[in-house]
Formats: structure tokens, sequence, C-alpha cells
């Protein structure tokens, strides 16, 4: 399809000459030719959220079977590296994205508590696999019934365990969320009741 040649008037410009309908393209709009093409325009806004899509630090906090394939992702199979996302960080200072892997065990609530609130904003939760989504198979008092009881989150990667390419594919969407300008859980409301 393509798209036909605007006038400066069809981008907004209200200046008079340009706006009589029987003039034909000014010199400037002549000189200026194709360049609209061929530059790169956005919000700051749009900018900076696509900046923070590209520099996402995961913390990991794998408790169970799903941090065996949370490790995987940053093998050359499915090279987590192409999002610069490749340094797990072992500190919640330097990290933005909390992967929460596994069963979550009422003992470890109030660690995981500290450690998402060390975490600098914005702030971002993946609940990888069925136990850290919604607690599971393990139905009794000392499994946490889904990690949102603690923490808000963001996305949710289903399967026990999920495959990498889940987690993959929650990272991709929780990339399209940040770029599309959606507030992040902590934002929004924070945690179920």
């Amino acid at each position: 399809m393509a798209v036909g040649k605007k006038r400066l008037a069809d981008y907004g410009l209200q200046s008079e000459r340009v706006l009589w309908p029987d003039k034909g393209p000014s010199e400037f709009e002549q000189e200026l030719g194709d360049i609209e093409s061929q530059l790169g325009l956005t919000t700051l806004e749009k900018a900076i959220a696509w900046s923070q899509t590209r520099s996402m630090w995961p913390d990991t906090f794998g408790l169970a079977c799903c941090a065996i394939e949370m490790m995987s992702i940053v093998s050359s199979r499915y090279d987590i590296a192409r999002f610069g996302m490749e340094a797990f960080r072992s500190s919640p200072r330097q990290a933005d994205l909390l992967i929460i892997s596994g069963r979550v065990a009422q003992k470890m609530a109030a660690p995981i508590k500290q450690i998402y609130d060390q975490m600098l904003e914005p702030k971002w939760v993946i609940a990888m696999g069925a136990c850290a989504s919604s607690g599971g198979m393990f139905n009794n008092y000392a499994v946490v019934q889904s990690v949102d009881k603690i923490i808000p989150v963001d996305i949710y990667v289903p399967g026990c365990p999920p495959r990498p390419e889940a987690l993959m594919e929650g990272i991709i969407r929780l990339h399209e969320r940040v770029q599309a300008g959606v507030p992040s859980a902590y934002e929004v409301g924070g945690v179920a009741k």
C-alpha cells in the first residue's frame, strides 16, 4: 500500500501561505523532498519506554524446579542477551525485574517482600510457573497461594514447569506493556487480597 505524499499543511503547519487550497508545494517543501520518511520522530515518553525495555536487568528468585528453566534462558539456545538482559543481578538494588520461579513457602514471603521493597523504581515482577502464579498442586497451609498476595505481579507465565520459550514470551509481553505505556502493577493497585 503506497502512502501519498503529504503537504506541510497536512502535518498541522498553520501558515496562511500553506493553507491556500490552490497553492502547490512550496519551495521549502520541494527542497525538503522525502526527508520525513528518513527521520525518526518520537515523544520523550516513547523513547524512555523503549530504552527501559532494552535495559531491564532481572533479579532471579528461583525457589524450585522452575528455576532450572529460568536459568536456561541465558544459554545460547534461547539467548536473552538479545534483549539486553543477560546480566542476572544478585542484588535487588541493581535490578528492575524480579522473576519469581517456583513455589513460595510462607517462610519465604517476608524475604520476597524485602527484596521487592529494595528494588528501585520502575520495577516489574514476573510470576513464573503454576506454583508462583496460583500455588499449583500445593493447596496447603505451607505454600502461598499465588505470589500476588505478597507483591504486585505484572506478568504470569503458566506451566509446570514452563518451558524457557514461555518465559521468553512473558518477557516479550512485558516489553510490549512497557512500550505501550501500561503502568506497572505496583503503580496500579498493589497486591491481591
